[in-house]
């Protein structure tokens, strides 16, 4: 091939790449930048840059907008959802992969079947069930469902990854006289952490965006979760669009700077267990 072609492919590709981030990063960047000026700012004129900046805004969605309120109710559902789901999770892939008994494969297939059901599927029976047990219209409720929706993947994935832990590891414990639970918490876990705080990324990441589930069982607005309180915003104030930008800026930034600082460490995680 000549070499006059090599420059073209660079160029063309070079063209890929900043296409790709455009479409994928323009939407946040237009929102950045709706969120920092005002309704009337964006109505005048839609297409400009936010040249006099308000992060007032900010401060006035937070306090004023119920924002905070929001923001804790996420972050408490979310972070003991993440807990519980990631901590039942490597416990039942541990045991799933070093204890095999009579029915582990038809064991292993219902739990993983919540991964084939959508979520639609599934709203009217667990709406159903947190009604009759008095769990509607409460985060209680909600992290209990969080919790069981996410438990599948987390299984999925921490199992693969401690199935190759050498089972050497685990003799050598037991002639040391280490328990069942000793070996997983002293053992199992520590080796699998890499795996286990990619799983509670990826939870968090899903769940601080989760909206259906949020819809359906809650009610009241000092219980709403920030995706939640973002469509009530939306719907009681339908012209205000610089708030609502500023509210989605406040979503975002959290999973945004988790996925900057950790990043890297999310992807040796996904990997750590596909070489023995």
């Amino acid at each position: 091939m000549p070499n006059g072609f090599i420059p073209v492919k660079k160029i063309l590709l070079l063209l890929f790449v900043v296409a790709c981030s455009v479409i994928t990063g323009g939407p946040f960047l237009w929102v950045a930048a709706l969120s920092l000026r005002t309704t009337p700012e964006i109505l005048d004129h839609p297409y400009s840059l936010p040249l006099h900046p308000h992060f007032g805004k900010f401060l006035k969605a937070w306090t004023q907008a119920n924002y905070g309120q929001y923001f804790w109710n996420s972050t408490v559902v979310v972070v003991a959802a993440v807990l519980l789901a990631t901590l039942l999770g490597a416990m039942a892939a541990h045991g799933l992969v070093r204890y095999p008994f009579r029915g582990n494969g038809a064991v292993r297939f219902l739990i993983l079947s919540g991964m084939m059901l959508p979520p639609q599927m599934m709203i009217l029976s667990l709406f159903q069930i947190m009604f009759n047990l008095r769990l509607y219209n409460s985060l209680t409720g909600l992290v209990i469902v969080y919790v069981a929706t996410q438990l599948p993947m987390t299984i999925y994935i921490l199992e693969s990854f401690f199935a190759h832990i050498p089972q050497d590891l685990f003799d050598a414990a037991k002639l040391d006289g280490y328990g069942d639970f000793e070996i997983f918490w002293r053992i199992a876990l520590p080796i699998g952490m890499p795996a286990v705080f990619t799983t509670a990324l990826l939870n968090f990441i899903i769940l601080w965006n989760e909206f259906l589930y949020a819809v359906v069982l809650l009610t009241d607005n000092s219980k709403r979760t920030l995706p939640l309180g973002i469509m009530f915003f939306m719907g009681g104030h339908q012209i205000d669009v610089g708030m609502v930008a500023t509210g989605l800026m406040i979503t975002i930034l959290p999973v945004l700077l988790l996925y900057s600082f950790f990043s890297e460490t999310m992807i040796k995680g996904m990997t750590a267990g596909a070489v023995r």
